[in-house]
């Protein structure tokens, strides 16, 4: 087949005298040079941090800024070749110019007031006053998360006209990090379901067909960051939120170990907050940032963050993987879905990796029930919107369909359901005594249209929920082992899709240095542009 990416459009030439694609390539050389800033047990990198990137140089023409992964460009800002207002404007620029079509960026605040923050970032660094790897950035938050002084919906009307009054933890430590909020990502309401819609902003699409949906939760994330809207994104995830749009839009997105990313509660339930971008680089880089223990969060992980600061390079001879596939059938797919997946062996292999067919010794169909019962579970926290009548009659049907299951549930239940979650851990653990990672599809379909609220049927197959369709990431929500997404490729209508890279407890970095080693060779992002970019 020929891959967008082949197509001479790919090779437009701009004002620069470069290509798009010339761009993105001399971006990722950079990237391969890079030498990361520590950061603070705190999350966010310090201002003494040494973050080189190779010979990083202004471009003739500063619309090609967009294209530069993050820390190509934190070097060029950090170095003044480049000024916090030129960026902000291109961004904006780039975002008028290309946010319409698919619905990503919500919520912008004013350009006048962005312009005159960046403008006081660049008189912080006159000053001397670096605060970090995301000096200056545009950056937008999840609309599940707070940032002060910015509509904060969660795709609900009954949020509809909320302000955020304060930040969220891992807000404050973006903005630490230099980075100015310029308004929210998309996201379905309350976050439900990998397909992002909502009553208050719309359907998001991904930039390879506009048509189609971008995935979710953090489906505006992945199409910000895929049509170079954003240098990095943050997201969450419960079931699949970082995972489903970043295949569904060729980017990547890692849910970290739960605890990494600090959360309030004594409860290990399936959400997590974490980063996206380009690279594994940015994506480990951003994870720095946002990692790392706080006081009001007991069960989170003690590590430094500045581990995420470290290059990313390392010798995956002799490194053993397990492929789980569709779990000998169980799994429903889209045809052409495993193809792509298990077209990625071959890199992996050529990494001095073997990947070995084989399951774990649990039933995957009790992995389904313990995950909805524990979904059911977390999903009470909005049951006093429930208990409105009025409010009620705003929620989506899936809402009430998860609150109401949770009212159903015995303290019976939930423990049998906790005792369940153990056993399933400890398959996985087993796994592990064997294999360094684990290699699971991302999806079970490709992108489809924006219009459909989910698929109820899979070649053939009918989902009999909301969310069946992604079962394909619950088993690992549930081990709260980290996860990235990693692209493979296109269908023959130029539809992307992912594999998970799953990895053993705790063992954040090591799945992000696979990741990186992957990307190097496989190119999938800098090789097949959106179409709007080609």
């Amino acid at each position: 087949m020929t891959y967008p990416s082949e197509h001479p459009s790919s090779t437009t030439t701009h004002n620069s005298g470069l290509t798009r694609r010339s761009v993105v390539a001399g971006a990722a050389a950079l990237t391969g040079a890079a030498t990361l800033g520590r950061a603070t047990a705190a999350g966010a990198a310090t201002p003494q941090a040494a973050l080189t990137v190779g010979d990083a140089r202004r471009p003739a023409d500063l619309s090609e800024l967009v294209m530069y992964d993050a820390l190509t460009l934190s070097a060029l800002i950090k170095r003044r070749k480049v000024s916090c207002v030129e960026v902000m404007e291109t961004y904006l620029d780039h975002i008028e110019r290309h946010n319409p079509s698919v619905n990503a960026i919500v919520g912008l605040r004013d350009r006048s007031i962005l312009v005159a923050e960046a403008r006081e970032r660049d008189a912080q660094l006159r000053r001397g006053e670096y605060l970090g790897w995301m000096h200056g950035f545009p950056h937008a938050v999840k609309d599940l998360s707070a940032a002060k002084g910015i509509r904060f919906t969660s795709g609900s009307p009954i949020f509809k006209d909320r302000i955020a009054e304060t930040d969220d933890l891992f807000v404050q430590r973006v903005k630490a990090a230099g980075a100015i909020v310029i308004g929210k990502t998309n996201t379905p309401e309350f976050g439900l379901g990998s397909q992002t819609y909502n009553p208050v902003y719309g359907a998001t699409a991904t930039p390879y067909d506009t048509s189609r949906t971008a995935g979710g939760s953090s489906g505006g994330a992945a199409s910000a960051l895929a049509l170079r809207m954003l240098p990095v994104a943050d997201g969450s995830d419960y079931m699949g939120s970082l995972r489903n749009p970043a295949a569904f839009c060729n980017v990547v997105g890692f849910r970290p170990s739960w605890g990494r990313v600090p959360a309030a509660g004594f409860v290990a339930q399936g959400a997590v907050t974490g980063p996206m971008g380009r690279t594994a680089a940015d994506v480990s880089m951003l994870l720095s940032t946002m990692a790392g223990p706080a006081p009001s969060a007991p069960l989170a992980i003690e590590e430094d963050p500045a581990v995420f600061t470290k290059r990313l390079d390392r010798d995956f001879r002799g490194t053993r993987i397990a492929y789980v596939g569709d779990w000998d059938g169980y799994l429903a797919t889209e045809p052409g879905v495993l193809d792509l997946v298990e077209s990625s062996f071959e890199v992996f292999e050529g990494l001095g990796c073997t990947v070995e067919r084989t399951l774990p010794g649990y039933d995957p169909a009790k992995i389904w029930q313990l995950f909805l019962k524990w979904r059911w579970w977390s999903m009470l926290g909005n049951a006093p919107l429930y208990d409105d009548p009025k409010k009620r009659e705003l929620m989506k049907p899936e809402l009430i369909w998860e609150i109401e299951h949770g009212m159903e549930l015995s303290a019976r239940d939930i423990t049998q359901a906790a005792e369940a979650r153990t056993a399933w851990y400890a398959a996985v653990a087993a796994m592990f005594e064997t294999y360094d990672y684990i290699l699971a599809p991302t999806a079970q379909v490709f992108p489809f249209d924006k219009n459909v609220h989910w698929p109820d049927s899979i070649d053939g197959r009918p989902m009999d929920t909301y969310h069946r369709w992604m079962e394909t990431v619950a088993p690992w929500t549930m081990t709260g082992h980290p996860v990235a997404n990693v692209p493979v490729g296109f269908d023959s209508r130029g539809l992307p899709t992912g594999v998970q890279i799953i990895g053993p407890d705790n063992g954040d970095r090591a799945v992000l240095q696979l990741a990186h080693a992957y990307e190097k060779q496989a190119r999938w992002i800098d090789r097949v542009l959106p179409p709007a970019l080609r």
